[in-house]
């Protein structure tokens, strides 16, 4: 029987926001969720003393410490907090570049945003490894938040569309109804008693439609990058 594998430290609480329990509930989970899709969920917080800018702390951590499922500088998905000043960060490394683009990590950190502005950071990180996990279970360049993809949308559109195809079954074994209004008509004795066309006016109006040329709001974004040692990657960064 083949031993199980170690258990990778993927949490750098530089900023003491866990408990010991927190920390050692989120630590197991990131290596459990993150084996399932071969890439390593890693959360980094700092009180950044040097002041150094969040997406530089994140690249400089993925060259010096080579994170990677299973090899040096591999599949490795980031989450950076700088408690200073007040940045979120994330970047995907080699598969995570590929099924976390910008879009995706936008959507995890517009999802964790509240409760790290509400200093629940458990559940925020909870969140994030949860999310990320799911997010890579789709192709890249799909939508993984449409409504198609949720079981229990797909269980409730199964179970309406049985009622109809049942209730149309029913309908029709009640059989036909040949009754109808010339059942009933004297066709010798009726007809049209009178017919009038009267044409009122045509009305045109024209009405301008605005164009939106403003960005999109929401107080950040992605873009990617390359880190000092060449390893390209997706990105999303925000204030929290």
């Amino acid at each position: 029987m083949a031993a199980a594998a170690p258990t990778k430290t993927l949490i750098y609480d530089k900023a003491n926001l866990l408990s010991s329990e927190e920390y050692d509930e989120l630590n197991a989970m990131a290596n459990e969720y993150g084996a399932k899709r071969e890439t390593d969920i890693i959360i980094i917080t700092s009180n950044n003393a040097d002041n150094i800018d969040v997406e530089k702390m994140t690249e400089d951590f993925y060259d010096n410490e080579a994170p990677g499922y299973d090899k040096s500088h591999g599949n490795a998905v980031i989450l950076t907090l700088d408690m200073r000043n007040r940045d979120v960060y994330l970047a995907g490394f080699y598969k995570a570049e590929q099924y976390l683009d910008d879009g995706r990590l936008d959507k995890i950190r517009n999802r964790i945003t509240p409760d790290l502005s509400n200093g629940d950071y458990k559940r925020a990180f909870e969140k994030y490894i949860k999310t990320a996990h799911k997010y890579m279970g789709f192709k890249p360049g799909v939508n993984p938040d449409n409504p198609l993809f949720n079981i229990w949308f797909q269980l409730a559109a199964a179970g309406i569309f049985g009622g109809i195809v049942v209730s149309t079954m029913a309908y029709r074994s009640g059989g036909r109804i040949t009754i109808n209004r010339r059942t009933y008509e004297d066709a010798s004795t009726s007809g049209i008693v009178d017919r009038q066309d009267q044409y009122l006016r045509t009305t045109t109006t024209k009405r301008k439609i605005e164009r939106n040329t403003g960005s999109s709001s929401g107080g950040g974004g992605g873009g990617g990058g390359i880190t000092g040692g060449g390893h390209s990657h997706s990105s999303s960064r925000g204030k929290f």
